[in-house]
């Protein structure tokens, strides 16, 4: 009797959003307030997501740098860390998401921590790779105690890895 090798098994299941992600981003910063300006941004980030089902929650740390100028050149954004929490629905391949935490910008003028939000959205391209962005609006109200208030509105293209 011939019988048919077993199926491989594919213990990744491209619809589970449970476990640690790293990757990175690229975007674009829009500063407006006292102070306005634009610039490219890009960073690094990484979070860990449990799925329960249709309901995705997580949380992640990222970090971008900056060559965004505000305020005719009279100040720059560095950089700018983030603390994310983050929940979301679960479509299968695509997850959308809201996430909103805390902010810390570094400046010329110097530092200011605030508090963000905003919506994304991954795609898995492949078991272990998704693309995504993210639009985040952030709110800072006193850079570096110079009185100067900005909010800044920053959009990302991003790709993470999973583990």
């Amino acid at each position: 009797m011939v019988t048919a090798p077993p199926a491989p098994v594919d213990f990744a299941d491209p619809n589970d959003w449970t476990g640690f992600y790293a990757g990175g981003q690229l975007g674009y910063a829009d500063i407006d307030g006292n102070l306005s300006g634009d610039g490219a941004i890009g960073g690094v980030h990484a979070g860990y997501d449990y799925d329960f089902g249709t309901l995705v929650l997580g949380g992640e740390v990222d970090y971008d740098t900056s060559d965004a100028d505000f305020g005719g050149g009279v100040a720059q954004l560095d950089s700018i860390a983030r603390l994310k929490l983050r929940g979301g629905y679960d479509f299968g391949r695509t997850l959308l998401y809201a996430t909103g935490g805390v902010a810390r910008a570094d400046t010329s003028l110097g530092d200011e921590t605030g508090g963000f939000g905003g919506v994304g959205m991954a795609y898995r391209l492949t078991d272990s790779f998704d693309l995504g962005g993210e639009v985040l609006y952030h709110d800072f109200s006193d850079i570096g105690t110079t009185g100067i208030a900005v909010e800044a509105t920053t959009v990302t293209v991003r790709g993470s890895f999973r583990f």
